[in-house]
């Protein structure tokens, strides 16, 4: 059980098929392997060490599912190169869940309820929590959500002036109620969290948890710098910090 793969869920509404979930632990090696760059068939038959016929049953299930395609080899029209032609949404480990003490449960519902604080962070906690017990993984959903967020954001926060616009962002977190964000500006800029509104009352994973944070501040600061940013979160609250710390570096 130990050695299970995690479900993994995708969805292409591109081509309108929806939501896939696959399960076949080959189909999750092979994904597993094009999630990193594009493959030639001989490659990914080596690294699979399925035979040519295994692995191309699963390759033509995979093109008809819409996860995966392929095109013509630029040196080499006899060969296929094959690359995910899909949005990864996640993944639900059934080997390995993630329990909740039943005591985090009942205060996180019972906030709900009897809070008078922001009802609509509570509800995200307690689905996030939820979510985390029953091994789903949306992890890359909440920051894909980010970058869109921060997007939108970014014509009201932005100023010519760097400090101006690190100060706008602070004081929207705090008008808020996101928590209260501060910078360190090097050649990495440090992002460092207090109160955080994603994880504070999240479970401790020894993970970090803050993937709605790094979209947003991935997105608000490769609209800045009109360049992709890298955005790490090194400390969490879920990893029993007292705070978040990202680091903001540029890919360029």
């Amino acid at each position: 059980m130990g050695d299970e793969k995690p479900i993994q869920i995708f969805s292409n509404p591109e081509k309108n098929i929806g939501v896939n979930v696959v399960k076949s632990p080959v189909k999750l090696t092979i994904l597993e392997m094009l999630r990193n760059s594009e493959m030639e068939f001989d490659e990914i038959v080596s690294n699979t060490g399925k035979s040519k016929s295994t692995v191309s049953v699963h390759l033509k299930s995979l093109r008809e599912m819409g996860i995966v395609s392929f095109k013509i080899h630029p040196e080499d029209n006899r060969k296929k190169i094959f690359y995910i032609n899909s949005k990864y949404l996640g993944s639900v480990n059934l080997a390995e869940q993630k329990e909740l003490e039943e005591t985090q449960k009942d205060y996180l519902v019972n906030n709900i309820i009897n809070d008078d604080g922001d009802f609509t962070v509570l509800l995200f906690h307690t689905l996030r929590s939820m979510l985390i017990q029953e091994g789903i993984n949306i992890d890359p959903v909440l920051q894909a959500t980010g970058n869109r967020i921060g997007r939108s954001l970014f014509d009201l926060l932005y100023d010519d002036d760097l400090d101006t616009f690190l100060a706008n962002i602070s004081q929207f977190w705090e008008d808020k109620g996101l928590g209260r964000i501060s910078f360190e500006v090097g050649d990495i800029i440090k992002v460092t969290s207090f109160d955080c509104f994603e994880c504070a009352l999240l479970p401790k994973t020894g993970k970090p948890a803050c993937f709605l944070d790094t979209g947003i501040i991935e997105a608000l600061f490769s609209e800045y710098f009109n360049s992709p940013v890298s955005v790490i979160e090194i400390q969490c609250y879920t990893m029993g910090d007292g705070k978040c710390v990202f680091e903001v570096e540029p890919l360029n």
